[in-house]
């Protein structure tokens, strides 16, 4: 499909455990996470929208999405994977006690893919593969649902070309540890990650 996305979401419970159909976003709390994350800009609140139109916002966009026990960012600065990238991954793994937060950007123009992944606000898992340049980052203990990925690297077959595909890798991440399915899957309960409602910010 060619996934261009760039997404944290921070829950707490199991995957998938916090959502569900019908669940609406605090805007109050989104506003106020959106000022926390650039003190330094004026952050406009423009309107509602859903996580479908919100995965890989302008520059000048934020998406936010806050949940009961869930919070959905879509900032288009984690793409930039540097300090800047690493503080709003950061922050919004903190801002939920005890929650469990994966952090994933997928860009189809250079066929990349970065996922960071936090328990209880501390980073143990940071990826980060191309398809043309294999791994550039493996840090922190595999999660199992990217064991089937690393089979024939670790087989010693080298990782260059990228002997697997990088959007798949992100997508089985999301399925397995953030949101208990896919983003395009809807659940039996009815269930489609795409349609979570957000807020939308312009940053000036």
């Amino acid at each position: 499909m060619g996934w261009s996305v760039a997404l944290a979401c921070a829950s707490v419970g199991e995957p998938g455990q916090a959502f569900g159909p019908g669940l609406s976003s605090d805007p109050r709390a989104a506003a106020e996470l959106a000022r926390g994350l650039y003190p330094a800009a004026t952050v406009v609140e423009t309107g509602d929208t859903v996580l479908d139109f919100a995965l890989w916002p302008y520059e000048d966009e934020l998406f936010i999405g806050s949940y009961q026990d869930a919070l959905i960012v879509c900032d288009r600065r984690l793409f930039c994977l540097d300090e800047d990238a690493r503080r709003v991954a950061d922050t919004v793994a903190r801002v939920l006690p005890g929650a469990r937060c994966g952090v994933l950007v997928l860009n189809s123009v250079i066929s990349g893919c970065w996922f960071r992944w936090y328990e209880g606000g501390l980073m143990l898992r940071e990826v980060f593969v191309t398809a043309e340049d294999g791994v550039d980052v493996d840090q922190g203990e595999r999660l199992p649902a990217e064991q089937p990925f690393w089979a024939e690297i670790d087989s010693a077959t080298g990782d260059v070309p990228l002997p697997f595909d990088q959007e798949e890798f992100g997508l089985a991440l999301v399925r397995a540890h953030m949101f208990g399915c896919g983003l395009a899957e809807r659940g039996d309960d009815g269930f489609l990650p795409l349609e979570l409602p957000l807020r939308r910010f312009k940053l000036c």
